[in-house]
This record gives structure tokens, sequence and C-alpha cells, in this order.
């Protein structure tokens, strides 16, 4: 071929081969399946993703969460897998395992954009495996304490505690004051300091971590919670129900946790972010002012705020994503600080990127503050596909013994029993080198 024969045969590919990188429309059709609330916010944000990146089209699928695990676990077997979803940190251990994820080091080191410093280190965390990213954080929660400032004041804590020994003795107080001078005669004996449903097991969890509890042992092979930590933790826990500071019901028992905590019927909860909006449009007017959040306190004898749980959702690409390029360049874009802070005014989704925190809606919302305080000090779940199941197992026994089924150590023995059964593929896997 001559010189100018290949000057003009490039002329005539090099646009072909643009668009092909770039994703050209007739070519580049990405899968992005969203949950719940998170789908209607990115399917508004989705239009000027396209037209900054002309040639790739977006086709997004909204799923509730109630059907997203199976959902995804059906589309992967089925080799029908999106080319990016959103995916909840506790499930990451599990796709991984699947080998469904594509590995995303490489991406980052090669997106400046995507600064790892920029992420709340412990929400970071919940998508590496070993040595391996899956997942890139698109926004976060945990858990911390939301409480009625007036009726702690009223019952003598100006300021909310930093500690389990002044937090228990500051729930003391309010069932003082809730029962009256006469005791459990006198006053409103149906009101509690704390509303933890039993049926629950995010409150257990919390504190566990924050005694250090590692919850699993050798590798995730087996339980470990007889261990001295957790016990210690479930001590503190149960003991909440035993001296009639929280009320052994469950969630379906209370028929308006808002309500109940506007008429004062509990002066604390432990609850995520998206607590914030509810509370501030189910409470009436007169209470604005009168309630906030606080990190939640630390052992004795450590340094506030204590440990919370790392949660939240991530972004991931799947390994069978033919336009894999394509795919990270959308995950990259909504990522990025104005995106995220155009999710946060859409969903009240807190966002995983410090520099977001900056902006004044956030800055400078109090109930928000406890929540970026906490977000330094949060920990993962044990990384293992089996802990969802092994929370629900965790809950039903702590359930049984707050009701006195069980003691302390015969809860924590047939916890072990049980979740070592849960693990038991897990280590026959592990021990065969799968």
């Amino acid at each position: 071929m001559t010189r100018a024969a290949r000057a003009v045969v490039t002329t005539l590919l090099l646009p072909a081969a643009i668009g092909a990188c770039a994703g050209d429309s007739r070519e580049v059709t990405l899968r992005l399946w969203a949950l719940g609330r998170e789908g209607e916010v990115v399917r508004a944000m989705l239009p000027e993703f396209e037209r900054t990146h002309p040639g790739i089209h977006v086709r997004e699928q909204q799923i509730p969460f109630s059907a997203a695990h199976e959902k995804l676990l059906t589309a992967f077997v089925g080799n029908a897998s999106p080319d990016v979803a959103q995916l909840g940190n506790s499930w990451i251990a599990e796709f991984a395992a699947l080998h469904a994820l594509e590995p995303l080091d490489a991406r980052v080191a090669a997106t400046p954009a995507i600064d790892a410093s920029d992420y709340f280190p412990g929400i970071w965390e919940t998508n590496r495996l070993g040595d391996t990213l899956y997942g890139i954080p698109w926004y976060v929660d945990t858990r911390v304490i939301f409480y009625r400032t007036d009726l702690l004041a009223a019952a003598g804590v100006p300021t909310f505690p930093t500690d389990w020994t002044a937090w228990r003795a500051a729930m003391v107080r309010l069932q003082k004051a809730n029962r009256g001078p006469g005791g459990a005669t006198a006053g409103d004996a149906d009101r509690f300091a704390l509303l933890a449903p039993v049926n629950e097991w995010a409150t257990l969890v919390v504190l566990a971590l924050e005694r250090g509890a590692p919850l699993l042992r050798d590798g995730g092979r087996y339980g470990d919670f007889e261990e001295p930590h957790f016990r210690d933790a479930f001590a503190y826990y149960v003991g909440l129900f035993r001296d009639h500071l929280a009320p052994s019901v469950n969630d379906l028992e209370v028929a308006n946790r808002y309500q109940s905590f506007g008429a004062g019927d509990f002066a604390m909860t432990i609850s995520g972010p998206w607590d914030i909006g509810e509370y501030r449009r189910r409470l009436p007017a007169t209470l604005a002012g009168r309630w906030t959040t606080a990190a939640m306190p630390a052992p004795d004898g450590d340094t506030p705020p204590g440990v919370s749980l790392a949660s939240g959702s991530s972004l991931v690409v799947f390994r069978s994503a033919r336009h894999q390029q394509a795919a990270w360049a959308l995950i990259a874009w909504l990522s990025d600080p104005a995106r995220q802070l155009e999710l946060y005014r859409a969903s009240g989704d807190l966002p995983p990127r410090r520099s977001v925190w900056r902006d004044t809606s956030l800055a400078r919302d109090p109930a928000v503050a406890a929540f970026r305080t906490q977000l330094e000090h949060v920990a993962p779940l044990p990384k293992v596909p089996e802990i969802e199941q092994i929370c629900v197992v965790i809950a039903q026994y702590a359930e049984a013994t707050v009701r006195g089924a069980l003691s302390d150590s015969a809860a924590l023995a047939g916890l072990d029993r049980d979740v070592d059964r849960l693990l038991e593929k897990r280590r026959w896997l592990l021990d065969h080198g799968r």
C-alpha cells in the first residue's frame, strides 16, 4: 500500500476507532443495575453522563432491595450480569468468591480523580479482599445514636456521654425520671431510655465491633463468640433489657417508632442516616431543635468515639462486561465529588469522600455532624459470603437470651455451634485450596 493510500485509509478508520474507544452508541450500550431509591436518582443523572461521554448509552434498571441479591445471583449464573451494578458492601465478598467481579486496582491507579486517600478508610476497606479491590464506594452509612436532647437534659444529662459507663448511667437517670419519685408505680412505666428492637442485629454487632470482637476466627472458618470481647459486649447489650432500660420488643411490636420518639416513649435509638429525613418529616414542628445525633460512645477507657459499622453500597464492574472501559468511565463519573453531592441532595445518601463533606449543606447540618465524626471510626463486617446469614443467627440468639430462654453462656455456645455449621462449606473449600 502506498503512503498516500495508507493516509486515506487511516483518515477513514480513525473516527471509527475513536468512536469505538469512546463507546459509539451503536456499539456500546452499558447495562446498569441500581437499587431502590438510588435507581430513581441515578436515572435522572444519566443524561448528563451521556452528553459528556458521546457514544456511550446507559440502560438503567431499578431493582428493589428486597429482590436485588437473588436477581444478581440469578443473572450471574445465567451469564446475564449487568456491566455495572450497585452492590451492598456486605455482598462484595460473596460475588468476589464467585469470581463475578472485575478487580479494579489497576484502573484506580490509572485514574487520579479517584483518590483512595479521599475516602473514609473503613469504608474503602469494605471493598478490598486481601490485596484486591473490587468496588468503589458510592454512598455510605453507619450507625449513630439519635436522641432527645430535652429529655436527657431534664434527667440531668446536659451532654451526650462518650463512654459505656456514662452512657448506661444516663439511661438509668432517664428511667428514674420516667418512673417518677415513687419508683415503678409512679410516673410513666411504659417509657424507656433506649429502643433497640430485639430482632435487629445491628446494635449488638456495633457493640461487639467497639469492643474489638472479631466475630470469626481462623480466617473466617469458625465462629468466635465465646471469646472475652464478644462476651463482654453481649453482657452489656442483654443487661440493657434485663434492667428495663430498653423494652424487649421486636420491630413489628413498635407501631410507629417516629411517633413514639416524638411522644417520649424512648429517648434514644441507634440508626443510620436514612432516619435523618424521616425524623424531620414525621416529628412535629415543636420538636425541632430538641433532638439530634451523637457518635457511638467508646468502651470504658478507650478514646471516643467508639467504632461503628462500615456499610453502604459500592459500584462494581462484572467480569462478563463487554465494554469494561466504558463501564469504568461511568463509575469514575459517578464517583466525582460533584456527582456524589448531587446524589446526597436528591436522596440523603452520605458521600464516602471526605472532600464532599466540606460543602455547607453537609458541614452545617447538626444532625449530620455525628455521622462525619463516626465515619472516621468504622469497621467492616467479616468478609465472608455467609455474613448476612451469620448476622441473622446473632439476632436470633440475642433475642432468645433477652427473653429469658437462654443464659448468656448457653447462647454464646449455641451461636458458635450454629455459625460453625454455616461455615462448613467455606472450611472445605479453603482447606482444599479452592
